[in-house]
């Protein structure tokens, strides 16, 4: 069922599809935890519906010059085509339907700032049973997280910043890529569930950055 949710912000309201993969608290996570500047071009990696482009926006309308979606389902990448027009927001809003692995050199160092609610799961990792559409947005079936990385090192230019979130159990391996692809990280915030221990957390990297991260006390999610 095709359905529509308000941000409550800036009269913005974004398609979901029930359908479809739709999103979960993660995304609103990332865009309240996402530092933007004045004059940021944006791009949203896994976009899916669009929801943390649009919800960034909603926070920061005044700043943002543009943003990006790029999302390879199409038919997620038409729900948020679909809510681009539905806000007429075509001005400031731009939705791509490609692969990450596949991006052209137009895109070459072109954003100063990235967001991205990648796959978690590592390939051979659960969501077997899922319909083939859910496993794309849930584990690493079309999208591994080196290629993820590299993307966003090529799409950022230098100084620019990547905003993520990903599960706790492969901080390490975030890290690792992203240092490995020029990416310094920055920023880090854990975010705990029921548990006592985090489940996700929240980083920030700037490709060519100094040595030396900042980690913020844990949120409750």
């Amino acid at each position: 069922m095709l359905r529509l949710e308000d941000l409550q912000r800036e009269n913005i309201k974004v398609y979901q599809d029930d359908g479809l993969y739709c999103f979960t608290s993660d995304a609103i996570l990332l865009s309240e935890f996402t530092r933007v500047k004045k004059g940021d071009t944006v791009a949203d990696f896994c976009a899916g519906c669009g929801i943390v482009g649009f919800n960034l926006y909603s926070l920061n309308a005044n700043l943002i010059e543009s943003v990006t979606l790029f999302e390879m389902q199409k038919p997620l990448y038409e729900l948020s085509q679909k809510s681009i027009e539905y806000n007429n927001l075509g001005k400031k809003f731009v939705a791509v339907n490609a692969k990450l692995q596949d991006l052209g050199t137009q895109y070459a160092g072109k954003f100063s700032l990235i967001t991205c609610n990648p796959p978690y799961m590592a390939i051979g990792r659960g969501f077997k049973d899922e319909k083939d559409h859910i496993a794309i947005c849930r584990a690493e079936v079309e999208l591994s997280l080196s290629e993820l990385v590299c993307a966003i090192s090529t799409a950022l230019k230098f100084g620019g910043r990547v905003n993520l979130v990903h599960r706790a159990d492969r901080l390490a391996e975030v890290i690792y890529e992203l240092k490995s692809h020029g990416i310094e990280p920055k920023r880090l915030q854990f975010v705990n569930g029921g548990k006592k221990e985090p489940y996700l957390f929240l980083l920030e990297g700037v490709k060519g950055g100094k040595s030396g991260l900042t980690v913020h006390n844990s949120i409750k999610n």
